[in-house]
C-alpha cells in the first residue's frame, strides 16, 4: 500500500482469530502472565465464568497485526490507545475492523490514523474492544 493511495474512509481487511485455550497458555507464557483467569477452568467457576478469559493484552497485537498487515513493512505503529467493552472467552472468535479517519504527510513520513473495533463474532455479536486508534507513520 503506498502512502498516495491512502485516503479517508479507506478500510483495512478484516482480521478473524479464533482464540483457543493452547493459544492462550503460549501467550501466557510469552507474557509470564499466569493468572488463574487464563486458564484454570476450576477457578473459574467459584467466580461464576464460563470459560478462561482472553488476556486483553492479546487484542492490542491484533490491532497492531491488522494495520501493520496491510501497510506493510514500511509502516511503524507509532500509538496504539483501545477500551475494553466486553469480556471474551476461549473458543470465542473475534473480528478487527477499520477505518482510515485520517492521512498527514510529516516530515517522519505519513501518518495514518485508524480507528478500529473488536467485535465477538457469532450467534450474540458484541463489541469486545472500542475506541480502538492506531496510528501508523509510512516512510
Amino acid at each position: 500500500m503506498t502512502s498516495a493511495a491512502l485516503a479517508v474512509g479507506d478500510r483495512p481487511p478484516n482480521l478473524e482469530k479464533t482464540i483457543e485455550l493452547p493459544d492462550m497458555v503460549a501467550y501466557a507464557g510469552a507474557t509470564w502472565d499466569w493468572h488463574r483467569l487464563h486458564y484454570d477452568t476450576d477457578y473459574l467457576a467459584t467466580k461464576g465464568l464460563p470459560a478462561p478469559l482472553v488476556d486483553g493484552q492479546v487484542f492490542g497485537a491484533y490491532l497492531a497485526e491488522q494495520v501493520q498487515d496491510w501497510l506493510g513493512p514500511r509502516a511503524r505503529l507509532r500509538r496504539l490507545s483501545f477500551r475494553f467493552a466486553q469480556m471474551v472467552f476461549a473458543g470465542e472468535t473475534v473480528r478487527v475492523t477499520g477505518a482510515v479517519t485520517a492521512v498527514e504527510d510529516t516530515p517522519d513520513g505519513t501518518v495514518v490514523t485508524v480507528e478500529q473495533t473488536i467485535t465477538v463474532v457469532g450467534e450474540k455479536e458484541r463489541v469486545a474492544v472500542k475506541g480502538a486508534t492506531a496510528e501508523v507513520v509510512l516512510q
